[in-house]
Order: C-alpha cells, then sequence, then structure tokens
C-alpha cells in the first residue's frame, strides 16, 4: 500500500529537489503534487516516476479540489510538505497575503482533515525575524519586529497560523536563510539575491565597487544543503514540534561576499567602498537599476542587516543525520561558474524581469 505525501511548490527551485529525495527515503512513497494550473504542463515533463501532478490552488479553501478528491486525499495523505509561496522581495501586499498567508491556512485546514498526517513539514524563512538585530533564537516569532518588505511580513503571517496549529497538528518548521545554487554544480534556478551582485559587476564600474558592511552578515545555504536538512529532519522522530534554522551557523560578513565573488568572478579584489544606503538611493533611479544588472532596491538592505541565527535544534538534527552547512568560500567558484556558464541565458532571468 503507497504511502501518499502532498506537496505544494513543484516544479520550483527547491521542490523540484526535494521531490526525487523524498522518493528515495521512503520507497512506499507516492507523491501528489499540487501544482497550479499555468504550471501544470512543465511539472508534468519534470515529474519522476512516483508523482501524481494534481491541478490545484492553494488559495482556495479546498485546494482548487472537488469534493470527492479532497476528501479523498484527506484520507490517504500521510506527510504534507508545504513549500509553495511567493519568494519576490518586491511582491505586492494583495499577492503575498492570498498566497502566502491564506494558502498556508488552506493547507493546515487540510492538515487538520487529514485523518492519518503523521506530520506537517512547513518551509518558511529565516527572515520572519524581519528588521530585528542580534541573535534570533529558532524558538522565535513574534518580538514585535518591523519588516523588510510584505514577502517577509506575509512569510511571518503564515508562520503564526503553523504554530498556532502545532498541538493538534505534529509539524516541523524549516527556516532556510537565501538559498542559492548548488553547492558542488553551481545549478540553480534563477540569477536573484546575490546573483545581482555579480550582474552588478559587469557595469563600468561594479566590479570595483565594495558593497556591504564588514559587521552585518550575510547568511546564504546552498540548495542541496537546504534539500539534505530538509530530507533530515523529516525522517527525524524527534524533529517534531520544532523549528529548524537551516542556515550558515558560520556565515562571511556581506563585504566579505562581495569580495569573494568579484575574486571568482572578476579576479580581482573591489577597491572602492559604497555603503549600502548610498546604493539603496541610488537605485530608486531606474538607469542605476539598469546599470547595476537590474538590482532591485529591496535586495540591497539584506548587505546592511546585523542578525544571526541561533542553529542548537537544527545542529542536532544535522548531527544525528552526518550533515554540516558548507561554508560560502567552500562553494563560491562553483556558483561563480554556473552563473559566468550561464549569464546571458534568459532563462534564468527573475520573473519579473522576463
Amino acid at each position: 500500500m503507497p504511502r501518499t505525501y502532498l506537496l505544494t511548490g513543484f516544479p520550483g527551485f527547491l521542490a523540484g529537489r526535494l521531490v526525487p529525495r523524498l522518493l528515495a527515503d521512503d520507497d512506499e512513497a507516492r507523491i501528489v503534487a499540487l501544482v497550479e494550473p499555468r504550471m501544470v504542463a512543465r511539472a508534468r515533463e519534470l515529474a519522476p516516476d512516483g508523482v501524481d501532478v494534481q491541478p490545484g490552488d492553494i488559495t482556495d479553501p479546498t485546494l482548487g479540489l472537488d469534493a470527492s478528491t479532497y476528501d479523498r486525499l484527506a484520507g490517504e495523505v500521510v506527510r504534507v510538505f508545504h513549500l509553495a509561496a511567493v519568494y519576490d522581495l518586491a511582491v505586492g501586499a494583495e499577492l503575498a497575503e492570498r498566497v502566502n498567508v491564506a494558502g498556508t491556512q488552506h493547507v493546515v485546514d487540510f492538515c487538520r482533515r487529514a485523518t492519518q498526517l503523521e506530520r506537517h513539514h512547513y518551509i518558511s524563512t529565516a527572515y520572519v525575524a524581519g528588521q530585528r538585530s542580534g541573535l534570533v533564537m529558532e524558538d522565535d516569532l513574534a518580538q514585535g519586529q518591523a519588516f523588510k518588505n510584505f514577502y517577509e511580513s506575509t512569510k511571518f503571517a503564515a508562520e503564526v497560523i503553523v504554530r498556532a496549529a502545532m498541538d493538534d497538528v505534529p509539524t516541523t518548521i524549516y527556516r532556510p536563510a537565501i538559498v542559492v545554487g548548488d553547492s558542488q554544480t553551481g545549478e540553480t534556478q534563477k540569477f536573484d539575491g546575490p546573483y545581482y551582485l555579480l550582474r552588478s559587476m559587469n557595469s563600468p564600474f561594479g566590479a570595483l565597487l565594495q558593497i556591504g558592511r564588514g559587521d552585518a552578515a550575510f547568511n546564504v545555504v546552498p540548495v542541496d544543503f537546504v534539500v539534505d536538512a530538509i530530507s533530515a529532519g523529516a525522517r527525524d522522530p524527534e524533529a517534531v514540534g520544532h523549528t529548524l534554522h537551516l542556515v550558515d551557523p558560520d556565515p562571511v560578513s556581506s563585504a566579505e561576499l562581495t569580495r569573494l565573488l568579484a575574486v571568482a568572478y572578476k579576479g580581482s579584489e573591489p577597491k572602492i567602498p559604497l555603503s549600502p544606503g548610498m546604493v539603496d538611493r541610488s537605485l530608486r533611479l531606474r538607469p542605476v537599476r539598469k546599470l547595476f544588472g537590474g538590482t532591485p532596491r529591496q535586495s540591497i538592505i539584506y548587505l546592511n542587516h546585523p542578525v544571526s541565527f541561533d542553529t542548537t535544534q537544527a545542529g542536532e538534527v544535522l548531527g544525528r543525520n552526518g550533515l554540516r552547512c558548507p561554508r560560502f568560500p567552500e562553494y563560491v567558484d562553483n556558483m561563480v561558474a554556473f552563473f559566468k556558464a550561464h549569464e546571458h541565458d534568459d532563462a534564468y532571468r527573475p520573473a519579473h524581469e522576463k
């Protein structure tokens, strides 16, 4: 008898890599991938054996399913992996609320209806911390923090919903830092986030500019580590009820990250210090954004944010499974090599640029 998993977010970057790992971890697993209609054809092209692509919509209270399908899945599903979200830092309030908050509420409602449910695995973000500074603990959530954008505020609101249900829905929450390409191959799905720094280095003076504070950590993690960590948490019964920071416990500073990228990409260190505040003000102008590779203003504040994340609970799970987060200097060359090979390929441009 197959064990049915319900997974959202396929065929996205993280979900696309997690699916084959989940199938490998459980020989009896059958994954029902709930896919928004516009992505169904692509999802069916990419789905491996063992995955059923089910058109659906998390913004609908019944997940876009007819009553009989909803009830059938509620009686079959043993694990739920909720990865679907709008990850764009520049997302508007209405879309972010509808997908990230209402969508999560509807998935949690399904979990409550799932009579065979063993666990809900919810993918949050370390940046539910918002504008907090200093050390953020894994059990922390509502600390009166403000937020840098609607992505952060709605992921915070979604995690509030998930936590409120944890007394009757067994749950593990995963909070990745900023996710970049595979640590071994450099492969990624789009060139956003820290890749904007690489893109800006093609401007006339971009490679000379040192952007980022030396006292502000810039926490990035490779996608293969995040998949390994979620897989480990899913196999670990002691992870139930815990929140796991999937972050680099020893991150480089923003300034060091910029330097390492410049050395790997251009072969030289940047020489002209430029404060993130000055960059932020300059990027309000469309010609400057274009000059700097399309870098959105919303991304610059992450170079100027002195926050760190406790990893006590994540470290215990990772340790039991023989895992560790690779440090940025260990894979920056692979990350940049992949960027160099594909930097002119429109397939890797973020969706809002296409």
